[in-house]
């Protein structure tokens, strides 16, 4: 703070923003380097684009398909839904490896999919996986 006498013989008190100016700038420096440094990556495993997919499945995997129209399939085999708990228990209680697929048609709503996750880890799935959607013929 800077202290002058006026004319008038009395003090006056002015800030002298030059040290806040400094200080402003050397945050702004700092931060502006850190920045860049708190990202988080997350690591993600991403089909090569130029792969075919197939709708053939090897027959160690089991795909669970819900289509739009409403209805569900196992490995192409239909199943209702009343019986869905009862046919993935029956598949998954002799299976060492509990890994399933879901393939949800692009009009099925998002709750259809979470009643079908929550039906395979009920009968043992540990890990789930999704489908690509198969790419459109131009």
């Amino acid at each position: 703070m800077a202290m002058t006498t006026g004319a008038s013989g009395a003090l006056q008190s002015d800030i002298n923003v030059t040290p806040m100016i400094d200080v402003l700038l050397v945050l702004l420096i700092i931060f502006m380097i850190t920045q860049p440094l708190s990202r988080m990556a997350l690591d993600v495993q991403v089909p090569p684009p130029d792969e075919t997919v197939t709708t053939k499945t090897p027959p160690s995997q089991i795909v669970l398909e819900l289509a739009d129209n409403g209805s569900y399939s196992i490995n192409g085999q239909p199943v209702p839904k009343d019986q869905l708990d009862t046919q993935i228990h029956a598949i998954y209680d002799q299976r060492p490896a509990k890994l399933l697929f879901i393939k949800a048609g692009p009009n099925r709503i998002y709750q259809d999919v979470v009643e079908a996750m929550d039906v395979a880890r009920g009968a043992g799935v540990q890990i789930i996986g999704f489908t690509p959607q198969e790419a459109s013929s131009k």
